[in-house]
């Protein structure tokens, strides 16, 4: 049962590529790693990648939009004073030397 529930129930595409880049793909996989295990978390981490984008786009349109509708903003100044001020706390609590950005 254990196996079942690992086996994977479609395909991608094959990939067609220059013998040379095929070489230097194989020259770059860790022991044990195979071609298409590598595929999959290379595609895995773009997937992951372009979503995560996806919401951080999204996320800035929608700040946009209250900004545009009037909601309150904070000048560059006063938001890097204030991480100043806390790197200094952090800083001070550790016993280390405040610094200046």
């Amino acid at each position: 049962m254990r196996y079942i529930a690992h086996m994977k129930s479609a395909t991608l595409p094959p990939l067609r590529v220059e013998s040379s880049f095929r070489s230097e793909i194989e020259g770059v996989l860790k022991e044990g790693e195979s071609l298409s295990s590598f595929v999959e978390s290379s595609i895995r981490r773009t997937v992951h990648y372009r979503k995560t984008q996806s919401e951080f786009v999204a996320r800035g349109l929608d700040s946009l939009a209250k900004v545009e509708a009037g909601a309150a903003t904070h000048s560059a100044e006063s938001v890097v004073a204030e991480l100043q001020a806390k790197l200094n706390r952090a800083l001070a609590a550790k016993g280390l030397k405040k610094r200046d950005v």
